[in-house]
Formats: C-alpha cells, sequence, structure tokens
C-alpha cells in the first residue's frame, strides 16, 4: 500500500511539472519532447546549410628503402563559403594560358582552419537558426533555483518548453518577441535579447542579458578548377527581319527629314520615306514594298478612328480622293517614298482647338524586285483612270479595282509607325485656309510659288503633273 501512494505521488509531481510549461504554449511552439524537435531541427539546418569542405585527404608515395619521401602537397580544401563582396570574378575568369595566383586567393584558400572550442567547453546556451524560427536551449545547471524560468526571456517571450535537463525557448520569428532583422550586401541577421532578470531585494544568482544573432548567407558563388566547355553542334534559327528593320520619317519637300513639332496647314501635301536603318545588309535582288498605310489620331495603330492612304497589298487608294497622294519614284527601290495630302478626322475637330495630332501606320514587306499582285507600288491616274506600277508592268495593279492575292506568308512583313505632327485648323474669315506651303514651328516656312525653286528641283521633277 505504501508502495502504491509513492507511485501515486511521483505521477502527480511529473504532471505538475510538466503542466507548468504546456500553460505557457501558446505563446510560442509546443511540442511533446521538446529534445526531439531540437535535434530534428539541427539535421534539418544540417541538411540545408552549406559547410565547408575538408581538404582531401592527401596521398604520396614513400621510397622503397622506408627512407625520404615526397613532401606531402597542401591540404587546399574542396570549397569555401566567401561573402560576395569579397569575390573577385575577375580571378576566376577563363583564360588560356596559366598565370600566378594572386596573394589574396592563396590567402582565402590556404587560411588556417579556425579551431571551435565549443566541443571541448559546456553547452550551457545554444541557439538554432532557420529560415522561419530561432530556438534557444539552456542548461538548467546554470541556475540555483527552481523557478528560473519564469525569469527567462528571449527578447519578450517567456520558456515554452523544458524537461530535467534544459529549459526551451521554441519560436518562430513572425511571433512578437522582439525580434530585430537587418540585411546587408552579404547576409540577413535576425537578432534578439536572452534575458534572465530574478527578482526580489537580495540576489542569489546574477542577472544577465545575453545578445543572440542568426546570420544567413544570402547570396552563393560556385568556382570549380579544371572545368572544360563541351561545345555542341545545333541549329540556330533567327528572324530574317527582326521587327525593327524599318523606318518611317516623316520629309520635308526637299527630302530632309522632320524632328521636333511639325505643323501642316490642312490640304497639303506631306512626305514620307520607308527604309531600313543605316548600315543593314541590303541584297541587289530586293525592293521595299508598303502594302498598307492608314493614319490615326493615336500612337496606338489599332486605334479608332484611322484612315487608309493606302491598302490592297500597295494600291494607293488615297490617290482616287486627291492627286497628292502617290508613290515616288527615286534612284533605290530599297527605299520607297510616297506623299500623302494632309488631312483631319472630321469626328475630332473642336471649336476649341486649333490643331489635330495624327500618326501615320505601315505594313512594310521586303521582296523581289518583280512585283506581283501581292507586293506592289500603283498610283492611279486620274486622266487615264488607271492604275500604273511605279516601275514595272502595269498589269499586277489591275486587281486595285477588286482585291489584290495576298502574299501565303505574312513572316516578314513588319507594322512601323512615325512620329507625331499637327495638322492647324486656322483659317481667315471663318474658311479653312488650303495652301500648298509647309510651315513648320521649328523652321521657317517656304512656298512652292517661291521665285527661288533651285533647293527644290530634285523633288519636283516627280511632280509635273500637279502644278
Amino acid at each position: 500500500m505504501e508502495l502504491t501512494y509513492a507511485g501515486l505521488f511521483l505521477l502527480l509531481f511529473c504532471s505538475a511539472y510538466s503542466y507548468q510549461f504546456r500553460s505557457r504554449s501558446g505563446y510560442g511552439r509546443f511540442v511533446q519532447d521538446p529534445e526531439l524537435e531540437w535535434e530534428r531541427m539541427e539535421k534539418v539546418i544540417g541538411e540545408d546549410m552549406p559547410h565547408e569542405a575538408p581538404a582531401p585527404e592527401t596521398k604520396f608515395w614513400r621510397s622503397a628503402s622506408g627512407g625520404s619521401s615526397i613532401p606531402e602537397a597542401l591540404k587546399v580544401p574542396e570549397y569555401v563559403i566567401v561573402p560576395a563582396s569579397k569575390v573577385q570574378k575577375e580571378v576566376f575568369k577563363p583564360e588560356k594560358g596559366a598565370r600566378p595566383l594572386p596573394n589574396s586567393i592563396k590567402e582565402m584558400l590556404l587560411a588556417a582552419s579556425a579551431t571551435s572550442d565549443e566541443a571541448a567547453k559546456s553547452k550551457l546556451i545554444e541557439i538554432l537558426c532557420h529560415v522561419d524560427r530561432m530556438y534557444v536551449r539552456i542548461s538548467r545547471e546554470v541556475f540555483k533555483t527552481k523557478d528560473a524560468y519564469k525569469y527567462l526571456k528571449l527578447g519578450t517571450c517567456p520558456v515554452n518548453q523544458g524537461n530535467a535537463a534544459h529549459y526551451f525557448l521554441l519560436y518562430l520569428l513572425k511571433t512578437d518577441c522582439g525580434f530585430k532583422k537587418e540585411n546587408t550586401v552579404d547576409y540577413r541577421y535576425v537578432s534578439n535579447m536572452l534575458h534572465y532578470k530574478p527578482p526580489g531585494p537580495v540576489l542569489r544568482e546574477m542577472p544577465f542579458d545575453i545578445p543572440l544573432q542568426c546570420k544567413f548567407p544570402r547570396f552563393f558563388h560556385s568556382f570549380k578548377v579544371g572545368i572544360y566547355p563541351k561545345l555542341q553542334g545545333g541549329t540556330v534559327f533567327r528572324a530574317l527581319q527582326p521587327k525593327s528593320s524599318f523606318t518611317l520619317t516623316p520629309q520635308d519637300a526637299s527630302g530632309n527629314e522632320i524632328t521636333g513639332a511639325k505643323s501642316y496647314i490642312l490640304g497639303q501635301p506631306m512626305y514620307f520615306e520607308v527604309k531600313q536603318p543605316e548600315g543593314t545588309a541590303k541584297s541587289g535582288d530586293q525592293r521595299i514594298y508598303i502594302n498598307k498605310c492608314f493614319t490615326t489620331a493615336s500612337k496606338d495603330s489599332s486605334s479608332n478612328p484611322k484612315y487608309t492612304v493606302i491598302d490592297n497589298q500597295g494600291c494607293m487608294v488615297d490617290g482616287k480622293v486627291t492627286s497628292q497622294s502617290k508613290f515616288l519614284s527615286g534612284s533605290s527601290k530599297m527605299v520607297q517614298k510616297f506623299s500623302v495630302g494632309s488631312l483631319i478626322f472630321k469626328n475630332a475637330v473642336s471649336t476649341s482647338s486649333s490643331s489635330q495630332q495624327l500618326y501615320m501606320h505601315c505594313e512594310v514587306l521586303l521582296g523581289k524586285l518583280s512585283p506581283t499582285q501581292s507586293s506592289k507600288a500603283c498610283n492611279y491616274d486620274s486622266a487615264t483612270k488607271k492604275w500604273k506600277e511605279l516601275y514595272n508592268d502595269d498589269s499586277v495593279c489591275t486587281c486595285c479595282e477588286s482585291t489584290c492575292s495576298s502574299p501565303q506568308t505574312k513572316a516578314s512583313r513588319n507594322i512601323i509607325s512615325s512620329h507625331s505632327w499637327k495638322i492647324d485648323l486656322s483659317s481667315k474669315d471663318g474658311y479653312t485656309e488650303v495652301d500648298p506651303r509647309m510651315k513648320s514651328l521649328d523652321t521657317d516656312t517656304f512656298g512652292l510659288e517661291d521665285p527661288d525653286l533651285t533647293e527644290h528641283e530634285d523633288f519636283l521633277k516627280y511632280w509635273e503633273n500637279d502644278y
């Protein structure tokens, strides 16, 4: 009977001892066995975090007589962990031949291994760091009183686990324990303070504040000697015509590019040039074709409203409306120029606005010199009421009054856009002024009626039917 009472008393004591930590499980991570949890996290951290590899064991030959031997080679570690800020990338750059190893790299590889005294010392206070938690374990032999755990805290969080040998503070970093986080170029730091503050007017144990810090490497770089690249053959595909292979440029009557702000008077001709950028390789048996061009009031080519000036695979359809709209011939077929009579969108006219901003968008194709119904440059001749090809046989233009066939492939087509210009809506006596003169915001104006037309002779030869 006495033995039964003794056993019952021991059971009640153990239950009470265990309960004193379980009642605080709401403050942190509660586990059934804190020692098993500690060992589990030690294994996880050991697998996740890299460690410096030890130097490989050096093997050497001894003489048959057992006398002198070949000196043992230096033991260099397989790899070392180096902060990103101290990595000298240029030193590890592959190059032909050999060169001496810089002193800074020698010191890094041949540095004496730091001997750890932790194994020899009694581990009174231990800390485990992982990406989302900090675990602290304190040996109970540090303290003299049995209720020391009541006055021990990690930041603001109390002891939440314990057994006969240790007190545990097991907390996730998201817990409000006063964790401080800091990032540098090489590391991420998480720190806190371990406090022990026994109460009372007298002390039998000294209070302490021990700073704890977890350090996580932020970057990892790997270098290995003796990398020999293996070249493998294969096929590399490259687009024949990248998206930026053509340019669409507004020009003045002399063929000079218009830069900066530019405005036209309503009804006067505007000139455009399509070509490939300077330095682009050109073939002698190719020609630039403009399949379609349209004007919008927005930089977005898919916006509305829009007005089409070239359509049906290279027909200047606006030429049936005004003789100012036509393709222009030139010395090179790798450059295509055209003119359009300036216009505005009726629905966008405002009594409070004196100008309207517009953009030109064109679909361009690079094809063979001989035109076809799917790639051509056809102007409308109002005198004969027929379509004529700019350079070759007019028969390819007969479809401009119906539907011209499209190329089988659209892989080499490009939609390009010009920069914006403005149409001046100013008028005299309430009537819109139609004047074949170009007015620039940043250059002097000139008129085709000017007596001095010598500088425009190179352009006017294409306009004998208009003036």
